[in-house]
């Protein structure tokens, strides 16, 4: 009998997306709902089973947490792309690794939830009206707004896509955008300096990578005007938690949207949750039911063929 472990899976639905049932009496599966962020735990928890099934980049394995596994077989995650794996020392251990496909467009939509939220006041005006007051704020709109996208790769493009059909004047940058690139895909080109300037609302869309960590630090941020708003879908540590901190409690800048964190789940006195300028989101830019059903039932996948000795979707960088 396989044991089998899905980590992470926070709402407790992954066995209500995929029918598990088709391991019966093959795989013995084990569902966690908490997360554990201590190591030598995660170790102790995961050490009987020879196949994990990870929820995107929410457990890491590491170098010594896989050396620590030695039972692990199969390490099967959600997308195609994890940058808390180390794929090079789970080929070395013989860990197959497998990932699963996923829809592009929910993070690009929450984006736009939060621009919206932050541009309206949606989350104040909101309990403000449970509390009985009728009106608190006044919002700002977002035609003749200016835009800055960093990155305008999948997921950036669409973003670009709503900033257009809003009327706002969009404006890119990444580190291989050219100008007409950007053209085709309904933005102007511009720096990053000239980004962080000149935008409104400042979108982050690019991969988290050792050239993307920390690239928007304290010198970037102080950059931006201070009616203007941060709005982070991508990855935490593409932005110097600290230095965001700092000029959120400065009232340099208007706020922030923020779905990701350098540490998740964060504490619940984090400075950013705490923060009367920030609208938070628990990284929920992917979760929708329609991607869940994809990557539960692809997972389940992985497992089966694993079992007929067939894998599938391995990734091998």
């Amino acid at each position: 009998m396989l044991n089998v472990a899905i980590l992470d899976d926070y709402q407790n639905s992954a066995l209500k997306m995929a029918n598990w049932g088709k391991l019966s009496g093959k795989a013995k599966i084990t569902v966690f709902n908490d997360h554990v962020h201590d190591r030598e735990m995660l170790i102790k928890r995961l050490r009987k089973f020879q196949v994990i099934c990870a929820m995107r980049e929410r457990t890491p394995f590491t170098k010594e947490v896989l050396e620590s596994l030695p039972d692990l077989k199969l390490l099967v995650t959600t997308g195609m792309r994890n940058a808390s794996i180390d794929i090079k020392t789970a080929s070395e251990l013989g860990i197959t690794v497998s990932g699963t496909e996923g829809l592009p467009y929910p993070t690009a939509e929450l984006t736009w939830a939060l621009i919206l939220a932050l541009a309206r006041n949606i989350t104040v005006e909101h309990q403000s009206v449970k509390e009985g007051i009728w009106q608190k704020e006044v919002g700002v709109g977002l035609k003749g707004k200016t835009l800055g996208i960093i990155g305008l790769g999948n997921l950036g493009s669409q973003v670009a896509i709503y900033g257009n059909a809003f009327g706002m004047e969009v404006i890119a940058w990444s580190q291989n955008l050219t100008s007409d690139l950007a053209k085709e895909k309904g933005a102007k080109y511009v720096s990053l300096d000239t980004l962080m300037s000149e935008s409104d609302f400042v979108s982050i869309h690019t991969v988290l990578s050792p050239r993307t960590k920390g690239l928007i630090d304290g010198s970037k941020l102080n950059l931006m005007k201070k009616t203007s708003y941060l709005v982070n879908t991508s990855r935490g540590p593409i932005v110097d938690e600290h230095a965001l901190i700092k000029i959120l409690e400065d009232e340099a800048i208007a706020g922030a949207g923020l779905d990701v964190f350098d540490l998740e789940p964060m504490e619940s006195n984090h400075p950013l949750i705490l923060s009367d300028r920030t609208v938070i989101t628990p990284h929920i830019g992917y979760v929708t039911r329609e991607t869940y059903k994809i990557f539960y039932e692809q997972s389940l996948e992985c497992v089966s063929e694993f079992l007929s000795g067939t894998p599938v979707r391995i990734i091998n960088s």
